[in-house]
């Protein structure tokens, strides 16, 4: 067993051991292409050049970080600003990313802690995540008893059997036994109290960018597992104190061309064919012995389709199955007031028809904070996930702004600054029924390999986690075949940590949920 990275406090936690070369050293250095320089990419690139592989990253946009990428801007009175697609997490369990991150900022000096994040409801209930203890189920008993959310008459219709489901995960015996059903009709069928399910549940739902009637119930029991039930991190979680480029992505590729990769931008990759020297054959960008596919679902998608020689038809199939989440908005505005004193950092909200949660950037930004400081004002962003695959982008955006406007109404006497406005739909879907077709990091060919967070890992981890994860198993795949050693990955416990529930849950299964 190796040493615990620092990010591993959970005495539960389990070490993901590479596993043994399947081949045998080459004589020469091996040269891989990455296509995609988001988080799969970048952890890829780095475990393969952490074992002396050439490594070439080609990103298609102008910057690297993927979703999380950011780009220069300049605001209408002058100044300059780095924009993005908007508010992440980074949770304590987010091990291998952390330990990603950890390459160029070991101390992780540009994450700061939101050590509260308040969620409210239309109607008037609030919960909040501050003062629970950290370790299960103990985190559990305390929210119910002490949250609003909760009510004691209310929680006497819980279905127990059903709510065992959510206690009784491992991977991927979860995806056997919930994934043909939504992730509504698990909560349907457990019976919460309408204002838990919507505050405890839903917000964390839409987090997957689908609206729960689209989600896998197998993607929901994992949530709960990663974030709450199976993990003894807590629901604490950081953000960058920066800018994300100058934050994270900056560092990290200083540190990777250090070890030699290459990173280029604004460089798309339309088709991979077979080399004539090399294994592989980028036209425009040369020939390489290995390729890592780690763009998004669309770009993967096409990327497939015009590469007609790579897999064979079957998982070519899969990959053209793979489908993207519906639609969202991120619209960011930079006021001429602050908002009022006591708004926290970071709010979900439930219950409104498009907003999910709003975020105050200078609480937490240094650019924001300072352009606030010099002007008086505040940077405010607002979330909408899983809005209509038709819908209007003018009008989406003025009634996401109502809808805040009734969440703090300082809003409504603000002048707007300036606003940018990013609506995008390149997120996985993850529908129910979806995962024994979902593609994994090997492929049909042995020096191909995919990464993303729409990749099947058979790991508990999820978003961010799931992107850092599977570029980190690719990587292991080919240094395999190459005969080199692999990287230990870190994850919270493979199956619920309480056996007594875990037992009565298959006890009392059923047909619950067929």
């Amino acid at each position: 067993m190796v040493s615990r990275p620092a990010d591993v406090r959970d005495r539960r936690a389990e070490e993901v051991p590479p596993g043994p070369p399947t081949g045998t050293r080459p004589r020469e250095t091996p040269e891989a292409a990455v296509v995609g320089g988001g988080i799969a990419g970048l952890a890829a690139a780095c475990g393969l050049a952490e074992r002396g592989v050439g490594v070439t990253v080609f990103e298609r946009e102008g910057s690297p970080g993927g979703r999380l990428r950011g780009w220069d801007t300049v605001l209408a009175d002058g100044s300059p600003a780095v924009m993005s697609r908007g508010f992440h997490a980074f949770f304590r369990q987010y091990y291998n990313l952390r330990g990603l991150l950890r390459r160029a900022d070991p101390d992780l000096g540009s994450l700061v802690p939101l050590a509260d994040y308040p969620l409210v409801h239309r109607d008037g209930p609030r919960d909040r995540f501050s003062g629970l203890p950290a370790t299960p189920p103990w985190n559990a008993a305390v929210l119910a008893a002490t949250s609003p959310s909760f009510p004691l008459r209310d929680l006497a219709r819980v279905n127990l059997p059903a709510a065992l489901h959510l206690l009784d995960v491992d991977v991927p015996g979860v995806y056997e036994r919930l994934d043909h059903v939504s992730a509504q009709d698990l909560l349907e069928a457990v019976r919460f109290p309408p204002t838990a399910r919507h505050l405890a549940f839903e917000v964390f739902t839409r987090s997957f960018f689908a609206a729960p009637e689209h989600l896998s119930a197998a993607e929901l029991a994992l949530m709960f597992h990663l974030y709450f039930l199976g993990s003894a991190e807590g629901l604490v979680f950081d953000v960058p104190n920066a800018p994300f480029p100058r934050a994270l992505w900056d560092p990290l590729v200083g540190y990777l061309t250090g070890l030699g990769v290459k990173t280029h931008t604004a460089a798309p990759v339309e088709r991979v064919g077979p080399g004539t020297g090399r294994r592989f054959s980028l036209p425009g960008h040369g020939e390489f012995d290995a390729v890592v596919l780690a763009a998004d679902v669309p770009g993967v998608r096409a990327l497939v389709a015009a590469s007609p020689g790579l897999g064979d038809a079957a998982w070519r199939g899969r990959v053209a199955r793979l489908e993207s989440a519906p639609p969202f908005l991120v619209s960011r505005y930079w006021l001429d007031r602050p908002v009022r004193p006591h708004r926290q950092a970071f709010l979900g909200t439930a219950g409104y028809p498009t907003l999910d949660n709003v975020s105050v950037l200078d609480r937490y930004e240094d650019q924001a904070r300072e352009w606030a400081r010099r002007t008086g004002g505040s940077v405010v962003e607002l979330h909408a996930y899983a809005l209509p695959e038709d819908c209007d982008p003018d009008r989406e955006r003025a009634r996401l702004w109502e809808q805040a406007a009734a969440v703090y109404p300082e809003l409504a006497a603000a002048r707007v600054v300036d606003a940018r406005h990013e609506l995008r739909a390149d997120c996985p879907l993850f529908a129910p029924g979806t995962h024994r077709d979902r593609p994994g990091v090997a492929t049909p060919d042995p020096f191909l390999v995919l990464a993303g967070d729409h990749v099947r890992t058979d790991l508990p981890v999820a978003l961010m986690e799931r992107a850092a994860t599977s570029g980190l198993l690719a990587a292991n795949t080919l240094l395999s075949r190459w005969g080199l050693p692999g990287h230990t990955l870190w994850t919270v416990p493979r199956r619920g940590r309480l056996a007594p529930a875990r037992t009565l849950a298959r006890l009392t299964r059923g047909d619950i949920l067929q």
